[in-house]
């Protein structure tokens, strides 16, 4: 946990059992994928056992995803408020994060408590255990010297952990996370995010439209490293403009704090000493996945491994199935779930489609968002395809000029000409992870691009850029 922020946690251990309690299966961590998969096969008839040491529901509705848009969408409302002048007339902002702060508190995460969680889960079958789960051999995990030996299996969903880079002094300081930052009831009147990645991106454009100055520091030679150029482009674009500062291809060497003072020694892109001082520093700068003491090798697997591998149908070995964030496939609530369908077929011996990645959607919820599907065009080319891309402006789009002011954005496809279908797409824009659902569909149907030039969309609509975008791949 960080600073002082206490899981406000439901008091419903299990009652203490004998060892070697036979149950049908045992999920390890129900986050999102882990209480889905729990909840339904107790539905469909097995003994459940249900073990997770922190909130039930996992980082995203306490941490994570949930907290984390409702203050973006606060941020972006006072972004939309200060547009008035250009599209409407006149207004004045005020902002007040304790507004959010309360919603967070009240409406997400009813205080950090997670009781209703717990009683959703006993409400649909699963016998709840709070404590740490560990596998114990094949089929057989241990909660606090307790043993339960599942017929069926066990499935892990322990999740991952912020990380830190190991910069001198900064373990020592009292830094914040994502969990510190979206549990606060006050700004700081300065900050400086650490890593240049979606959480990074996200939060310090919400903090500085509340009035927190904000400079990012990014390792990277750009933000948002893992998406097209163009699009990282466009949205430090849309952060300077919001007066962040911007510090990327930069290291970050030494952190000091004394007086409820940060400073910080960083080397910009060009070689030249920096020094950064700030109330808070925000650290988001990567995750590991929770796997080195939950028993690995006691199953044959290494827990030093960057990840559980696992088949097509989430088997990591003998009746081991593994899911979520720990696969490696992608740290996005909505890959849990997917992979917990996939898993909960094999379990219950049920015909169903196997995972497949070549689709796998993400959006980074900034202003502008950016929308993401598949492949990028280097790792296109680097895997050796019949490379087309074709590029749109949002601006050029009669949608994207009646928007005006945030309507910077753009739509990228990248087409393995060889197949004649989309491998890829970027969905910068307002709207961009909602324009993404068509061109997702696109990639993991492997719909024909002739097909795709052929549909009539409905105008005047941010959708109308991909016509555009798809004109260009044939230029």
């Amino acid at each position: 946990m960080g600073s002082g922020q206490t899981e406000g946690v439901a008091t419903c251990l299990a009652r203490p059992m004998s060892p070697d309690i036979s149950v049908d299966l045992v999920v390890i961590g129900l986050g999102p994928g882990g209480e889905h998969l729990a909840s339904e096969a107790a539905k469909a008839g097995l003994s459940v056992v249900g073990v997770d040491e922190r909130l039930v529901g996992g980082e995203c509705p306490y941490y994570g995803c949930v907290p984390s848009k409702m203050a973006i969408r606060a941020a972006n409302t006072l972004a939309e408020a200060r547009r008035v002048g250009t599209l409407a007339g006149a207004a004045e902002v005020a902002p007040d994060w304790g507004t959010v702060f309360t919603r967070i508190r009240d409406e997400a995460t009813d205080d950090w408590d997670d009781r209703v969680a717990v009683e959703r889960l006993e409400k649909a079958g699963v016998r709840f255990v709070r404590g740490h789960g560990r596998l114990a051999g094949p089929g057989v995990v241990e909660v606090a010297g307790t043993r339960y030996a599942a017929a069926r299996g066990v499935v892990l969903n322990t999740g991952t952990t912020p990380t830190a880079p190991p910069v001198d002094g900064l373990s020592d300081s009292p830094y914040w996370t994502n969990r510190d930052a979206l549990a606060t009831a006050h700004l700081p009147a300065s900050m400086v995010v650490v890593g240049g990645g979606a959480i990074g991106v996200e939060l310090a454009q919400a903090f500085a439209r509340f009035g927190t100055r904000v400079t990012l520091v990014e390792a990277a030679p750009r933000i948002l490293a893992a998406e097209e150029p163009e699009a990282a482009d466009v949205v430090a674009g849309a952060l300077t403009a919001d007066g962040i500062q911007l510090l990327a291809g930069a290291s970050l060497d030494r952190v000091r704090h004394a007086e409820g003072q940060f400073t910080l020694a960083v080397t910009d892109a060009v070689g030249t000493g920096v020094e950064l001082r700030a109330d808070r520093v925000l650290v988001a700068a990567g995750r590991r996945p929770n796997i080195t003491e939950v028993g690995l090798d006691t199953v044959g697997l290494d827990p030093g491994a960057p990840a559980v591998d696992t088949d097509e149908r989430m088997r990591a070995g003998e009746r081991l199935w593994a899911i979520g964030d720990i696969t490696g496939k992608g740290a996005f609530t909505h890959m849990s779930m997917y992979q917990a369908g996939v898993a909960l077929r094999d379990i219950l011996g049920r015909d169903g489609q196997a995972a497949e990645y070549h689709a796998v959607p993400r959006v980074t919820y900034t202003d502008p968002e950016v929308g993401s599907v598949g492949m990028t065009e280097e790792q296109a080319r680097e895997a050796g395809l019949d490379v087309a891309v074709g590029c749109a402006a949002l601006s050029a789009s009669t949608r994207g000029w009646i928007h005006g002011p945030g309507g910077d954005g753009l739509i990228k496809l990248v087409e393995d000409r060889g197949a004649g279908h989309l491998v890829g797409a970027t969905s910068v824009g307002p709207m961009g992870g909602e324009v993404l659902a068509m061109l997702a569909t696109a990639v993991h149907a492997r719909v024909p691009t002739a097909t795709l030039e052929a549909m009539p969309l409905a105008y005047p609509t941010f959708t109308r850029a991909v016509e555009t975008a798809l004109a260009d791949l044939a230029d």
